[in-house]
């Protein structure tokens, strides 16, 4: 598969009265055409800036300080904010955290995603209005034109985040950034909202970044993922590989903290708490909390290839790979 989104080196910084705050540094990522791609990582590791960053809509006292952002061929970091617009919800779409609190209270579904037809598509009110039901029936809503014509409070979370999925979808983007699209749902739902959004993948050829901090959601939804740590991307590939064999101590720590059914195992908590990014670690920002951290991790480690289909940014891991090659 051919690459449609590329960062590289991509640094989010906010300004505060005591100096910036790093939320993002350096995160270089390859999204391909047609796959899932994850961003997992715990509360406050970068995920949700990064997508926004992909977005252009880091909003002051935010702002990008580095890294290009391309997509298509095209480096969105370069682009007019009026040519960004062009590009953002028609052929990059986002469904936000929240479903209910990003849809208008005071206007029915139906006439949402109508609009966002109409504005990006051109099709007049009676061809958008029609086209919105057919989204609803394609995400599962039932009773589709019944529900196009009700308001947000009369939903449920999960038909919520259905609509908010056939909003996205109604400009038939090449790309749809999911952020914690499960959040607040009943576990069974949740599973259905995920196996819809990789289905509908798969139907519309559309890549999807998939944002969440959930690594049971990445093993049964994302070809690929990266891990990210206080802002830092420090490891990524195929997702079976990075099950089997992880690289790096974060990504190890991760799959150690998680509960199974399916052998009887002591639960690790991951030691210590995500670094302050008002004046974060110099180098790899988990030296604190790592077990493997030794003198030269006070600077940044390099991106290394462990195969052809995995990356790791440690300098215990490439020890570790460079021996055993």
């Amino acid at each position: 598969m051919t690459a449609l989104l590329e960062t590289e080196a991509l640094t989010v910084h906010f300004a505060t009265s005591d100096g910036p705050v790093e939320a993002v540094d350096g995160a270089d990522l390859t999204v391909r055409t047609g796959e899932v791609f994850g961003l997992v990582g715990e509360s406050g590791s970068g995920k949700s800036v990064t997508a926004m960053a992909i977005m252009r809509l880091i909003q002051p006292p935010g702002r990008i300080v580095k890294g290009s952002i391309r997509f298509a061929g095209i480096d969105l970091a370069t682009l007019s904010e009026k040519a960004m617009r062009d590009v953002r919800g028609s052929r990059i779409a986002l469904v936000p955290q929240s479903p209910r609190t990003s849809l208008n209270p005071v206007m029915s579904v139906g006439k949402q995603i109508s609009r966002v037809i109409s504005v990006h598509g051109g099709l007049g009110w009676r061809a958008s209005g029609a086209r919105a039901i057919e989204l609803l029936a394609m995400v599962g809503v039932p009773d589709p034109a019944h529900r196009a014509k009700q308001y947000a409070h009369q939903l449920s979370g999960g038909t919520c985040q259905r609509v908010m999925i056939a909003m996205a979808l109604a400009t038939s983007p090449q790309l749809l950034i999911a952020d914690e699209p499960t959040t607040g749902l009943d576990v069974s739902i949740a599973s259905r909202i995920i196996e819809l959004l990789r289905d509908l993948g798969k139907r519309t050829g559309a890549a999807i970044i998939l944002i969440t901090h959930d690594l049971g959601t990445v093993a049964q939804s994302c070809d690929r993922f990266a891990v990210m740590h206080a802002g830092q991307i420090v490891e990524s590939g195929d997702t079976r590989c990075l099950f089997r064999a992880p690289a790096h101590p974060y990504t190890h720590a991760l799959l150690r903290s998680i509960p199974r059914v399916d052998a009887d195992v002591v639960l690790q908590p991951i030691a210590g708490s995500v670094p302050a990014l008002l004046h974060p670690p110099a180098g790899c920002r988990y030296q604190r909390r790592c077990e493997l951290a030794m003198p030269v991790c006070c600077e940044k480690p390099r991106r290394t290839s462990v195969s052809v289909s995995h990356d790791v940014a440690c300098f215990a891991a490439e020890k570790k790979y460079a021996a055993a090659s």
